[in-house]
């Protein structure tokens, strides 16, 4: 270490007190966080692409400074769903500095990672005040019947009206309209609860069909349309 002459001329004064960091709540526990093996937690944060055409909503469960555990899911942005893979490759293993200064390919993953950085690091964590905090696998948690992201998808004009196309019931294949073609319930089917029951061996016909559901007063419907087609 070198000192300018300026300060080697310097008159020593002693420092009086030194109070360390605060602490932060760290899976249960208040944490004086000094090194990278202090930080501890699991939460999420949210990106978004320098054009914001896509974004990124990124689970990190870190444990002893290290990320064990990694949710990556991205909407919006093909290059950004497969820059997701890579992500999700190169997350687990590092420390949470580490993952700070990695490129992950994406602007919204690494704008993800920033904000979760943050959160981690002066424990704003979704287990911060839970004892021993979360188990790896928890992540898993935030994916609906069959690991699928819940995502809900809703296009409009002022001309047409409203198309529900998605929701987190799962894929609308038909909306329930009233005498004044105004929106009161829609049929749906739960993608991944099918998917599930085609592996297990069911037709595609049996598991589109025991898949399928309905929501809002459906029934009472004047009519029905096709959100994709009419």
């Amino acid at each position: 270490m070198h000192f300018s002459k300026e300060v080697e001329e310097m008159v020593c004064v002693k420092k009086g007190c030194c109070h360390g960091p605060a602490p932060i709540p760290s899976e249960g526990k208040w944490v004086q966080a000094k090194e990278v093996k202090d930080i501890q937690g699991l939460t999420h944060g949210v990106g978004w692409c320098a054009p914001q055409q896509g974004a990124c909503k990124l689970t990190l469960n870190v444990k002893d400074g290290i990320i064990r555990e990694a949710l990556v899911e991205t909407v919006g942005c093909s290059g950004m769903t497969h820059s997701a893979a890579m992500a999700g490759e190169i997350l687990t293993g590092k420390t949470i500095i580490e993952a700070m200064n990695t490129d992950l390919v994406c602007d919204a993953i690494n704008v993800a990672m920033r904000e979760l950085f943050l959160q981690i690091i002066y424990g704003r964590t979704q287990s911060a005040y839970s004892e021993g905090g979360l188990e790896i696998g928890a992540g898993l948690e935030d994916l609906g019947k069959g690991y699928r992201s819940q995502v809900g998808t809703v296009y409009s004009t002022e001309a047409k009206g409203v198309r529900y196309l998605e929701t987190a019931e799962g894929y609308i294949t038909k909306l329930a309209l009233d005498k004044d073609d105004l929106v009161i319930g829609y049929e749906f089917v739960k993608l991944g609860v099918m998917m599930e029951k085609i592996r297990a061996g069911k037709s595609a016909n049996d598991a589109l069909k025991e898949s399928t559901g309905i929501y809002g007063r459906y029934e009472n419907a004047a009519k029905y349309i096709d959100p994709r087609k009419e």
